[in-house]
């Protein structure tokens, strides 16, 4: 086996069983990795000098697809009704077919870190089939300088072989797509899909599985940081905005999507960003379409011109989910650190598409547990095969598909956190105002950012507040610069009666979708429950 690159000898992957590869290249950097995707035909160069690749027909992640080995470790802590079960023995069979199946193959291997802090972050291996994979994950993970690379022991390995093929009765999986976790021995088993979001996912996973028992908090969020040390941040399911909202030309970056919240303040997971490209525009998101035109940035299943190159962001021809990945310091004002103080503020966004959560509310400590467990956002027509108009998604703590351990051990660390620390915590709605989807107007994003500011700047605290009558929220009354009846939402419809009967719809959702959590909280939270406080009109 012909091994190249930077790496500690003495843990070459030979040492982890896979030393059938025809070769191995280690820890290349992005000049040596775009040679080898556009001569291996993985992706083709773009104006600008980003490359662009496409997944075939994985466009986003297989949740359905990934499994967790049950065993003596995982028997009685893992949440077994979110996760689906493997056991050693198939997981064994499963490992042993990857490692027959890279025999010949090439190779690419890097070793990262995730997580910023060091005293919380896993060194992570990550052996990957496609070039530009190999790309993509050292943008989207913190690159070690290359002097540690000659001691460099791996803590966690990921084997991602696009081209592997499942069998379901062979190894207890579902389809020839699968993603296999063995918190036990440290692997994750990753084939049958391109779709390079597998791999930052599982190592979100990994952390979501260890960082608790150390007392620390794993966030699906992005976060910022302002002149002042004041952290703010931001939970959010794909397209309510937790990225375009966390990079603020007036506050430092931390991270757009994974971090940690420990004894000594905030650090993100990841050295890069991850952002969707549907419809993003040189105008509305200049720091983000900027990447779309620098060496090094992966695209992800961007339609282009044929002859020109140049991509059509409006296009969703591939999939909605077109995306970018590029190293955080790609964008002016992120941190160099990763690292920060406490949260002072915590902002939950949603995406409502029937248009009647009002733009923001301030929550109690009761209200922000209720609503980080419920994680509301809402589909709208054309975002995946079927949807036609707009439907509820529950994703609990804003994460449903990566928490190996019960959400109330999330949500009861979130809400210790914001006691001990003091926070202010807001639900921001950036979906539909005026009608739901179809009917009314996406948020005004001046009007979000104007009231994001005023929350973040402490100046919204001396607001008069009144409680929405169908949800019990705290909405201000007024804040300058943004109309006044843009904040209560019923002002804003055409029919009262049909704002009524559609509030009272979304209610019932949550109140049913919240039901399985209300064993695991106390009284406090429950009561946070919406409940229409007023009869239909």
């Amino acid at each position: 086996m012909n091994q190249t690159g930077a790496w500690n000898t003495a843990n070459g992957i030979d040492k982890q069983g896979f030393g059938g590869a025809r070769s191995v290249s280690y820890n290349l950097e992005a000049p040596m990795l775009y040679e080898e995707s556009i001569r291996r035909a993985e992706a083709v160069l773009m104006p600008g000098g980003a490359i662009n690749a496409e997944t075939g027909i994985h466009t986003g992640r297989s949740p359905k697809d990934k499994f967790t080995v049950r065993d003596a470790t995982t028997e009685s802590k893992v949440w077994w009704g979110n996760n689906n079960s493997m056991t050693s023995e198939q997981f064994d069979t499963l490992l042993g077919d990857f490692q027959k199946h890279v025999e010949g193959k090439d190779l690419f291997v890097q070793d990262l870190f995730g997580g910023a802090d060091p005293t919380f972050r896993v060194k992570s291996r990550v052996i990957t089939e496609f070039a530009w994979h190999s790309l993509f994950i050292r943008n989207l993970l913190i690159r070690p300088d290359r002097s540690e690379l000659a001691s460099y022991v791996n803590e966690l390995t990921i084997i991602d072989l696009p081209s592997f093929k499942a069998d379901p009765k062979r190894h207890g999986c579902r389809s020839e797509t699968v993603i296999a976790l063995d918190f036990t021995r440290k692997i994750v088993l990753i084939g049958g899909t391109n779709y390079a979001g597998e791999m930052k996912k599982s190592v979100f996973t990994w952390l979501n599985w260890t960082l608790p028992n150390a007392n620390a908090l794993p966030m699906h969020c992005s976060a910022n940081v302002g002149d002042d040390g004041d952290v703010a941040v931001f939970f959010g399911l794909s397209g309510t905005g937790k990225t375009t909202l966390s990079q603020d030309p007036n506050r430092i970056l931390i991270g757009d999507d994974e971090h940690g919240w420990s004894r000594d303040g905030v650090f993100n997971f990841e050295g890069g960003c991850y952002a969707k490209a549907i419809r993003l525009s040189r105008e509305a998101e200049p720091e983000i379409y900027s990447t779309t035109e620098r060496f090094g940035t992966v695209l992800e299943n961007v339609v282009f011109d044929p002859v020109t190159r140049i991509p059509d962001f409006d296009s969703e021809e591939k999939t909605e989910n077109t995306r970018i990945a590029y190293p955080l310091d790609f964008i002016s004002n992120s941190s160099t650190t990763g690292r920060a103080g406490h949260p002072t503020n915590i902002v939950m966004l949603t995406c409502d598409a029937f248009g009647v959560l009002p733009p923001i509310a301030k929550l109690d400590p009761a209200q922000a547990m209720y609503h980080f467990l419920s994680g509301y956002t809402a589909k709208v027509a054309g975002t995946e095969k079927g949807v036609t108009g707009p439907e509820a998604t529950f994703s609990t703590c804003f994460g449903h598909p990566f928490l190996p351990l019960h959400p109330s051990v999330y949500g009861n660390l979130l809400r210790e956190l914001i006691a001990k620390h003091s926070v202010d915590c807001w639900l921001v709605n950036t979906g539909w105002t005026g009608g739901k989807e179809g009917v009314g107007r996406r948020m005004p994003i001046r009007v979000t950012r104007r009231l994001l500011t005023a929350a973040l700047d402490g100046s919204l605290n001396k607001a008069t507040f009144r409680t929405d009558p169908y949800f019990g929220l705290a909405v201000p009354t007024s804040v300058p610069g943004v109309e006044p009846h843009i904040l209560e939402p019923v002002k804003t419809w055409a029919s009262k009666a049909e704002f009524a009967k559609t509030a009272k719809h979304l209610v019932e959702m949550f109140r049913k979708n919240f039901v399985e959590f209300e064993s695991h909280v106390d009284a406090k939270v429950r009561d946070a429950a919406p409940t229409m406080r007023i009869a239909a009109e």
